[in-house]
């Protein structure tokens, strides 16, 4: 989903952070575009083609104006998703981006960075652009020309503001 009237992306709401040594927020990330792709560890989409394609992201892209991070979203198998195996599945994929794991609300199944942004499941992956808007929002497997494409632009329209 493309959005013509971008709206400010809202914060995280994490539990607890893996694979770095700072907790991240949106306004710390601002001037960088944000590659946010929600997964769960038994999701076979997820495994299959959306970690390998953030994964390249963040090797293609990563860097000074772009972050990658990881959104553990658990809504389904919550006694099997512990941050203790969350932490294997990190290191067997060789993960190389901050992963979040989602705040679960009291009394539902549905983690709250998930909701916020609306998220239908998971493969996941939003586009937050330098000015902390989402720009675009998709639910299962795209093509990684099409994600490119998305983040070349957001890309340009950085540089584009930083000549200015």
């Amino acid at each position: 989903m493309n959005y013509s009237t971008p709206s400010t992306a809202p914060e995280f709401s994490v539990s607890s952070w893996l694979n770095t040594n700072e907790d991240l927020t949106l306004v710390n990330l601002r001037g960088k575009v944000v590659v946010l792709h929600a997964f769960q560890m038994l999701c076979p989409g997820c495994t299959l083609h959306g970690i390998p394609q953030a994964k390249e992201i963040s090797r293609v892209f990563g860097g000074n104006n772009l972050q990658v991070i990881g959104l553990h979203s658990v809504f389904e198998h919550h006694e099997v998703m512990t941050n203790k195996a969350l932490k294997v599945f990190i290191d067997e994929y060789r993960l190389p981006f901050p992963v979040a794991v989602d705040n679960l609300h009291q009394g539902s199944k549905i983690p709250e960075t998930m909701e916020a942004y609306e998220m239908q499941g998971t493969p996941s992956t939003v586009l937050i652009d330098h000015l902390g808007r989402v720009r675009f929002h998709h639910f299962g497997q795209i093509s990684d020309l099409q994600m490119g494409a998305h983040i070349g632009n957001l890309l340009a329209e950085l540089t584009a503001s930083r000549s200015n």
